[in-house]
């Protein structure tokens, strides 16, 4: 049995706000100690550098709020009554793709496509 598509938005939603809070607080550690040591990062041999790995995590913090964004606006959709609805064609997505991808706005066949 397929679990309600709130329910399951809702889950994912939880787990990418928590991906999101522990991903800030790598960037400001990073952030941090920066500003609290005199760090000459850009010449250490010994590997990445301080500006590579923040860059690095804001990367990351930044897909997680983009994901964010598209749950929340897959909720959206379910209030509207569209979710589960390809934007392209206006077709169902099958089950399995929903389920795998839950913010997802387009099927398959669909997927790659650009408007």
């Amino acid at each position: 049995m397929t679990p309600d598509p709130v329910a399951r938005l809702r889950e994912r939603l939880g787990l990418t706000e928590d991906r999101i809070a522990r991903q800030r607080a790598v960037v400001d550690g990073i952030v941090a100690s920066v500003r609290s040591e005199n760090v000459d990062d850009e010449h250490d041999p010994e590997g990445a550098t301080l500006a590579w790995e923040r860059q690095q995590a804001a990367a990351l913090l930044a897909e997680a709020e983009q994901e964010r964004d598209a749950l929340r606006a897959a909720l959206d959709r379910v209030a509207a009554g569209t979710y589960g609805v390809c934007e392209e064609c206006g077709r169902a997505i099958p089950a399995g793709r929903l389920e795998a991808r839950p913010a997802t706005t387009r099927c398959v066949e669909h997927a790659g496509s650009t408007r």
